[in-house]
């Protein structure tokens, strides 16, 4: 028997660290490992031994005789990884983590932000002695889209939070939720009180379209809707209009799945999830029933995840419909798609679509409708939306063979009432820090912020996460993001780069309790988490989420509501 990776991998690679035979690819040190999908177990070199089916922070790995019917195709998916990336001699070994003198006293880092990448940090960092950390978020709540941003019906994925719980529940950790960097607390005082000061805020804006009629009533960044329905305080009054049949999403990456799969899932099981309760409501209130994704380049070059995109098809009484004639490959793709070059990734990506458009389509059921080689040129209406024109695009190959969409003359046009963007999340300024506009991020090297007009470091400021690098990968990938940049910091500690800071972690207690009496720390998080689930197990929910602040701080003081 061997072991096999599944759809909740999160890439964290703790399963790498574990395995004694190196058999799960690719490693943080490989360049695939940027880009992967997920991770993978050769089937070939696994000695059974299940190490890292207990290190999996999502239960994600099972034998091979163990996989379920809708799990039984990763068994191929994981083989398929190693006949295009065969193990060898060559490859990368894991490096061994930096350690810290004790002449060199304690290091004292604030974090700023409480997502992935800033926990991952705070493990990075909490893992050597003679270290404490401050950590920091605007919300009452930790963990960023781990909590927000991660689909409802994806349980599993959520799981990684068991282990950033026990990170920051560390007596070297201080927690202060609700407490806004920027506002109760500016960045030169986190220097003031620290040797560094990380910034792991992520990405918490989107990318616009760019096009007439994106911001008519009805049109909405998919974000917005994912941060509704999981119930982010700052969306939780949003309102969308579900009242039409038709609802178009433009991109097709997973966030695009995610948005789909809500929109025309059975409420009665969605609220059997985490799903915020106002959302369920509406819900329950939606007359859509059809959801078309549209992606203006072909199925190998899709966003989503192969993954993803399985799971999409597994769906009860739901009809995944993909146009034959858009899958059908020119003659330059479908060499590309056979030959030695292509992932076997994109090699599935496309099958599963072919495989979708040989399917029959039952009356009467939700669908959710795949097309590709479209953009959108147009959203249409006067006072709200009431359409959307796309415009055919061509795949052409450049010399490289590189393929990419080049519009047409041919345009069509679909009714529909909500118009949803998923083309990715953008960062957004911190201030008294630079920023890079057209990118999103804070501009580093490796992690280490510099000043763009001298190019030179700005000593103990660091970034990791997708404010770092953008917004790419997924869960897991902001481990090895974190851990370098984690890295980074103390060898400059180390090597005398940062300055001793002027006050202690008692004096900055002091001045965040003048200034947000409110704040949180982890036993007050620990009392809303508990809160929440006491409400959930009400309902027979593993949690009710409480998106109103003024609840979250009586759940937090321990307080009866």
């Amino acid at each position: 028997m061997a072991y096999v990776i599944t759809q909740a991998c999160c890439n964290d690679a703790s399963c790498v660290d574990v395995c004694p035979v190196n058999c799960i690819h690719p490693t943080p040190d490989e360049p695939e490992f940027a880009t992967t999908e997920m991770l993978y177990i050769d089937p070939q070199t696994c000695i059974d031994c299940g190490a890292c089916v207990d290190e999996c922070p999502v239960d994600a790995i099972f034998g091979d005789n163990e996989l379920s019917e809708a799990h039984a195709v990763y068994s191929e998916i994981n083989a398929a990884y190693f006949d295009k990336h065969p193990i060898g001699p060559d490859w990368p070994e894991l490096a061994e983590p930096r350690s810290l003198s004790a002449d060199l006293g304690t290091l004292r880092v604030a974090i700023v932000g409480s997502g992935p990448a800033a926990c991952y940090a705070a493990i990075e960092l909490t893992s050597r002695p003679r270290v404490e950390v401050d950590m920091f978020d605007r919300l009452p709540t930790p963990y960023g889209l781990v909590r927000a941003g991660v689909a409802p019906d994806h349980p599993g994925t959520k799981g990684v939070a068991d282990v950033f719980r026990s990170a920051l529940s560390k007596r070297s950790v201080q927690c202060h939720f609700n407490v806004e960097v920027g506002r109760h607390v500016s960045h030169d005082e986190l220097l003031q009180h620290h040797h560094a000061v990380i910034y792991a805020v992520g990405a918490a804006s989107d990318r616009h379209l760019g096009v007439p009629g994106e911001d008519l009533p009805g049109s909405h960044a998919a974000t917005e809707f994912v941060a509704w329905y999981n119930g982010h305080p700052d969306y939780a009054e949003r309102t969308f209009d579900l009242s039409g049949e038709r609802a178009v999403i433009v991109g097709n990456g997973n966030v695009a799945l995610d948005v789909a799969r809500i929109l025309v899932t059975d409420p009665d099981e969605l609220a059997k999830t985490d799903i915020a309760q106002h959302a369920v409501e509406a819900l329950r209130h939606s007359n859509i029933r059809e959801v078309v994704i549209v992606g203006r380049r072909g199925p190998a070059q899709a966003a989503y995840t192969n993954p993803e995109l399985i799971a999409l098809g597994q769906m009860a009484d739901v009809d995944i419909v993909v146009d034959p004639d858009e899958v059908i490959l020119d003659s330059a793709s479908r060499a590309w798609i056979d030959g030695p070059d292509s992932e076997p990734s994109e090699k599935l990506k496309v099958r599963q679509v072919e495989e979708f458009a040989k399917r029959t389509a039952a009356d009467g059921r939700k669908r959710i409708v795949l097309r590709y080689l479209a953009s959108p040129e147009e959203v249409l209406g006067d006072d709200r939306v009431e359409g959307i024109r796309l415009v055919r695009n061509e795949l052409v190959a450049d010399d490289a063979g590189k393929l990419s969409a080049r519009p047409t003359d041919r345009t069509e046009t679909l009714e529909t009432g909500l118009v949803l963007r998923s083309i990715g999340y953008k960062g957004v300024p911190v201030a008294d820090l630079p920023f890079d506009d057209r990118r999103g991020v804070i501009p580093n090297e490796n992690g280490r912020v510099f000043d763009p007009e001298t190019g030179s470091p700005i000593p103990g400021v660091y970034v990791a996460g997708w404010i770092k690098r953008g917004p790419s990968g997924v869960i897991g990938t902001n481990k090895h993001c974190s851990a370098a940049t984690v890295d980074l910091l103390l060898s400059d500690f180390a090597n005398g780069l940062l300055t001793q800071p002027g006050h202690d972690g008692e004096h900055l207690a002091q001045l965040i309790g003048e200034r947000q009496p409110d704040t949180i720390d982890f036993q007050g998080w620990q009392r809303i988490d508990k809160k929440e689930r006491v409400l959930g197990a009400e309902d027979g929910r593993l949690r009710t989420k409480i998106v109103d602040i003024a609840a979250m701080l009586e759940a937090a003081r321990g307080e009866a509501g």
